[in-house]
């Protein structure tokens, strides 16, 4: 059986010795007695959810999943789920970082970021019921009215009621300018809908109250395409004037997604027979407010594949210190025993190194990218909130492209540790490889991810803001240069951060005169980009620790990162090299096949 520790040890370094949170809160003035002790005491007790309460459920909820009443299209979670979820509501952690005007504890993004990670290291599919309702909290606040958050956002932020995100339709799934599902207005305001939605996580269940699903559909006069798109609120139970449960909506469950991972998590076929909604922000203006929901999702589905590299690490570990095979081929190791633990051959540290080094950059990015979007939200000067929408704009593909490719690797790797036992599910590690494998398609698919970094979010701005990174690594760089003991980390990024730019000109040049340079080039363009972001949280990372050491600190900790470090930059690092050489390859290898793909 698996097991899960919450790293508490290094979130905290992330957060307090590296990013500093404490000193950036403090200048918004929400957060302005914001303290390192509350965020850790904070987070220690969410980690004692994640590993007392919802991992114990993870094994047995992927073997039992969920099951549908076809009569009467409820859907039924997994033994002890409802139960975790009621626990889960009266801890208050549903309201952890939402508003308090709606009943939240107004908590910094960032730790609300820390304690999903650690939900999703624990339980990915149960992760899922309570994580998508932030993305449709965070829609609601931003485009409903005043009518709609009063009616909507309290029971939201409470948990008594959950959220969906209802986009795609069986004919159309990135394209949503392609969707069916129809709004007809009706004379009170309301709208009634109707059409067919799947892939909907979380989509039935009984876990809430109540379900806010937030449904994209077309008006009747609405323009072709995208552009002709409108989103609504429809809610499982119509809800009444005085916020109580009125009667059934028309918007049911027809059939249950049988699928590879995330069994216990309800992937649902919804069907609205003139369901009642109400319009959200402008007539088809909808895609504002699901972008909302989507970049939410996003950075919540690289903290997904974050969880999941960190849980598939602490278990590869544990095995490769126990497992005992063969004999070192430097020497006997363990000269009392039979053989020696795995963990004594190269091969088995790189692949629990690499699994290490994603876990603990994807941790770094994930909290700078979690402060992005805190000081967006509320800082006090428009430049760094303008600034800050800007930067997180850009990181946002790479989060989810970057951290669910590498979390793909990593239990992959960590799977590969346990050898033949891998493979057995009461190991937990092929379950692990199996939740992390929807996460390369959520939310659009990593190479639609990897067109927008390119094309519109470097190439679409001549590379501005991928020059504003440029400079918190030229930053480092300059402040770094001449130390010695930090060459080893400051000189691959320095030379990298100067490749970006010809590499980047060159892509954007052929680009223009032929499209598909652009996609040949997207999916190899995001990995360097993502190892030129995780270099610099690498080297900002052994910059502190390199510091404790020098002033005589002898907690391991920061040896272990060090090396962690020194890992990453000899061993996955110099994928950079081919990637921009595969890039660089251009498209026709590709364009001029028909030959081969008859």
């Amino acid at each position: 059986m698996p097991t899960y520790n919450p790293p508490l040890r290094d979130m905290q370094f992330v957060m307090h010795e590296v990013l500093k949170v404490v000193d950036d809160l403090k200048q918004i003035p929400k957060h302005a007695d914001m303290d390192a002790d509350t965020i850790t005491a904070v987070l220690e007790e969410g980690g004692k959810f994640a590993s007392e309460v919802i991992f114990p459920l993870n094994i047995s909820g992927d073997a039992e999943a969920c099951t549908l009443d076809p009569v009467t299209h409820a859907v039924t979670t997994p033994k002890g789920f409802k139960e975790a979820y009621k626990t889960y509501i009266e801890g208050g952690w549903a309201a952890l970082g939402c508003d308090p005007e709606y009943g939240g504890q107004g908590l910094p993004f960032v730790v609300n970021s820390m304690f999903y990670e650690m939900l999703n290291s624990a339980n990915q599919a149960w992760t899922m019921y309570p994580g998508l309702t932030h993305g449709a909290y965070a829609a609601l606040e931003a485009h409903g009215t005043p009518e709609q958050k009063a009616t909507y956002l309290h029971k939201m932020t409470s948990g008594e009621w959950t959220g969906t995100m209802c986009l795609t339709e069986p004919h159309c799934g990135t394209d949503l300018g392609l969707m069916r599902t129809k709004a007809e207005p009706q004379a009170d305001g309301t709208y009634k809908i109707t059409g067919n939605k799947i892939f909907i996580s979380a989509g039935e269940h009984d876990m809430s109250d109540n379900i806010i699903h937030l449904v994209l559909a077309r008006l009747p006069d609405a323009p072709i395409g995208i552009k002709g798109v409108s989103l609504f609120i429809v809610p499982k139970f119509n809800v009444n004037k005085d916020g109580s449960l009125g009667a059934r909506n028309g918007i049911y469950c027809g059939g249950l997604e049988h699928k590879m991972g995330i069994k216990a998590n309800a992937t649902a076929q919804i069907v609205l027979d003139e369901a009642v909604g109400t319009l959200v922000g402008l007539p088809n203006k909808g895609m504002n407010g699901m972008f909302v929901m989507m970049n939410a999702a996003r950075l919540g589905v690289g903290n997904q594949s974050l969880g999941l590299t960190e849980v598939a690490f602490q278990n590869a570990l544990a095995y490769a210190k126990d497992r005992l095979q063969m004999r070192s081929l430097s020497g006997t190791k363990a000269k009392d025993k039979p053989a020696d633990p795995i963990i004594v051959h190269p091969d088995v540290r790189k692949m629990l190194l690499t699994a290490k080094a994603y876990a603990e950059g994807g941790r770094a990015l994930q909290g700078f990218c979690s402060m992005l979007l805190e000081k967006e939200h509320y800082h006090p000067d428009e430049k760094v909130r303008a600034e800050s929408a800007e930067m997180l704009a850009l990181l946002t593909p790479i989060v989810k492209a970057f951290l669910t490719d590498n979390g793909h690797i990593s239990t992959n790797a960590c799977m590969q540790v346990f050898g033949g036992h891998g493979f057995i599910k009461e190991w937990g590690m092929e379950q692990f490889v199996r939740d992390n494998r929807i996460n390369m398609i959520y939310e659009g698919t990593n190479t639609i991810q990897s067109l927008d970094l390119l094309g519109r979010k470097v190439l679409g701005n001549n590379g501005a803001t991928l020059k504003k990174f440029g400079k918190l690594v030229g930053q480092l760089v300059e402040e770094e240069g001449v130390n010695e003991k930090m060459a080893e980390f400051i000189t691959p990024i320095a030379i990298l951060g100067d490749q970006m730019t010809k590499f980047t000109t060159e892509i954007g040049f052929k680009g223009f005169q032929n499209a598909d340079e652009v996609g040949a080039a997207a999916v190899d363009y995001l990995r360097v980009a993502g190892h030129l972001v995780f270099g610099y949280f690498w080297a900002r990372m052994a910059q502190v620790a390199l510091r404790e050491i020098s002033t005589g600190n002898t907690d391991p900790f920061y040896l272990a990162k060090l090396q962690t470090a020194r890992f990453y930059f000899s061993k996955l690092f110099p994928e950079t090299a081919t990637l921009m050489r595969t890039a660089r390859a251009g498209s026709k290898v590709l364009m001029d096949t028909d030959a081969a793909l008859a």
